[in-house]
């Protein structure tokens, strides 16, 4: 990591939702938090516990210096060009400091609810 720069993963506690437009897109009691240093908290949810049927792969993939490339997503309904392309993220070969990652897919800008009962 870079003088500064620190990335921390935890096995998170919670019951995690997340809902686009009032529609279920995963729902997971196995998060992954992930803290970064200048970024929001963001959760990783195992691929088992999201609905990947609903989702569009995209042909964008960005490069992370500290996590790798991503590969992304478009969530249900979505024209290219709206603010709902490229919402879910993944790194499916992350860097080994954060291998904890694999597998697990990010959403970006929705509504995630946390201690579902």
């Amino acid at each position: 990591m870079a003088t500064g720069h620190r990335i921390t993963i935890e096995q998170g506690d919670v019951r995690v939702r997340v809902v686009r437009d009032g529609q279920v897109l995963a729902e997971s009691d196995r998060p992954l938090v992930l803290r970064e240093t200048g970024c929001p908290v963001r959760y990783y949810l195992p691929a088992e516990d999201v609905r990947t049927e609903l989702l569009t792969p995209s042909d964008t993939h960005t490069h992370c210096p500290f996590k790798g490339t991503a590969s992304y997503w478009s969530l249900p309904g979505s024209a290219e060009g709206t603010d709902d392309t490229d919402r879910v993220w993944a790194y499916p070969d992350p860097k080994p400091e954060v291998a904890a990652i694999k597998a697990h897919l990010c959403f970006y800008d929705t509504e995630v609810v946390e201690d579902v009962s």
